[in-house]
């Protein structure tokens, strides 16, 4: 059994996304961003640098893991899904989960933090983050117009980055004319566990769509920026 904390974002459900994708039991452990949870001191016993998700282990001596992409290859290995033993392989899968982890992520996370969180809307920093985010989505489409999935398979490279392009609205980036990098997110919402996984802890999909609802969200989500 797997004990998973965690928060409805995208680092979450990667995370969330993966552990359905590999049918493995886990119970979720909700942690209340907004209640700043995640600096407790027993969730920093698992999760030092105060951040979501982590997972404990029961199965492996109480073992806990923080940071999400570290997550996703101890789920994958420990499966031996998701993620090929062929040392090749394992290395195109794991360059295209650093492309979200040290790119994607941090770009769309700013993205968010400037265009929906911040009080003060400065508009250079907001075009910073949504332009880079949309090179980054370039570079998505350019390698997927030859390429089904990222990493030759279906793997955790994929769910990495679907977790974090599909709310590229939330972010404020345009994908128009990106046909390769559409037909990968529609394809990513087919495979097994994705749409399950986006819904732990709590499913939050329609707020994407809904201007009230998003609004007391990112209303919400200053206190969290300002600390």
């Amino acid at each position: 059994m797997i004990d998973f904390y965690t928060a409805p974002t995208p680092n979450g459900h990667k995370v969330s996304c993966t552990l359905e994708a590999l049918n493995m039991d886990y119970k979720v452990h909700v942690v209340n961003l907004m209640e700043n949870e995640q600096k407790k001191p027993d969730f920093l016993k698992i999760s030092p640098n105060g951040r979501i998700p982590a997972i404990v282990d029961r199965s492996a001596g109480n073992l806990s893991i923080f940071e999400s992409g570290a997550i996703m290859i101890y789920l994958a290995e420990k499966s031996g899904k998701l993620m090929s033993s062929d040392p090749t392989k394992k290395a195109k899968v794991l360059e295209w989960l650093m492309f979200q982890m040290g790119g994607v992520g941090p770009m769309m996370g700013q993205a968010n933090v400037f265009f929906r969180y911040f009080p003060e809307k400065i508009q250079p920093a907001i075009d910073r983050y949504q332009n880079e985010g949309r090179r980054l989505f370039e570079v998505l489409d350019t390698h997927l117009k030859d390429n089904e999935w990222l990493a030759g398979e279906f793997s955790i490279a994929d769910i990495a980055n679907w977790c974090w392009v599909r709310t590229h609205k939330w972010s404020g980036i345009n994908v128009d004319g990106l046909e390769h990098l559409d037909r990968w997110i529609k394809a990513m919402y087919k495979q097994p566990g994705m749409v399950k996984g986006i819904e732990v802890p709590i499913k939050i999909e329609s707020m994407l769509d809904d201007d009230e609802k998003a609004k007391e969200f990112a209303k919400n989500a200053e206190k969290m920026v300002k600390k």
